[in-house]
């Protein structure tokens, strides 16, 4: 493949081209098994190369941290060669996330049995505007304490590192709530009309619901950036 702007021929097909900083991919498609990514490049709606990064995961604790995480590293240099907009992942949870710490693009969840169509029909979606700030920039409010001590605390900063979150506003602690379960857990609530969400944290009985102002205008937007939220929260495995 040559570069769409100065013909320089490329190494691989969809990289960002040395020659003239010309970029032959605006996409990436991430399918991701334990064992085997699938990595597709896109030019607006069109597929313009794929490659495969494989590995063999080890079954011990130590060594198997440290097969995943090189394995995650093979596949972000891979993406790091075509310098996308942004990433859409589907499939293993542990692979994405350690993919995703070892990259600064932004990432999307695909659903769906054909993860390169499903990225190619969210990118006809309406873009939402972001915001350029550090999540704890984004916290604030009158309510300072957070439910679930730190697991709390990372939940809601899981949710302000989003780029379409505007600000995180922790509400009362609710100790009414029914439950007894020992582990945390948060979900992201449907929008409203407005787009906004609410983030739930729960610690056993304890309940408490932070407001989530977004840069979604309307509910269906809203939606989506709720789901984006949730499958963050399932990729620290929050929910």
């Amino acid at each position: 493949m040559r570069c769409s702007r100065c013909g320089m021929e490329l190494e691989k097909p969809g990289d960002f081209c040395l020659e003239c900083r010309t970029a032959n991919a605006d996409g990436v498609v991430l399918d991701a098994a334990r064992d085997r990514a699938a990595i597709t490049m896109l030019d607006e709606d069109q597929v313009v190369g794929e490659t495969t990064v494989t590995t063999t995961p080890e079954d011990g604790a130590e060594t198997g941290v440290v097969e995943l995480r090189n394995f995650a590293g093979r596949v972000a240099d891979e993406i790091m060669r075509k310098r996308p907009e942004a990433v859409y992942a589907a499939g293993d949870r542990d692979v994405i996330q350690s993919v995703r710490a070892q990259s600064h693009f932004e990432f999307f969840r695909v659903d769906g049995d054909d993860p390169v169509d499903a990225a190619i029909g969210s990118r006809g979606e309406e873009a939402l505007e972001t915001v350029d700030a550090a999540p704890l920039e984004k916290i604030g409010g009158s309510h300072s304490t957070l439910v679930g001590g730190r697991t709390g605390m990372r939940a809601i900063q899981t949710v302000a590192a989003y780029p379409h979150v505007k600000k995180v506003i922790p509400g009362p602690i609710d100790a009414s709530g029914r439950g007894s379960q020992a582990s945390i857990t948060a979900k992201v609530t449907r929008a409203d009309k407005n787009g906004n969400v609410r983030l739930l944290v729960r610690d056993g009985s304890s309940v408490q619901e932070n407001r989530i102002v977004t840069t979604a205008g309307d509910r269906d937007t809203g939606e989506r950036v709720r789901d984006d939220l949730n499958a963050a929260l399932d990729d620290e495995d929050l929910r």
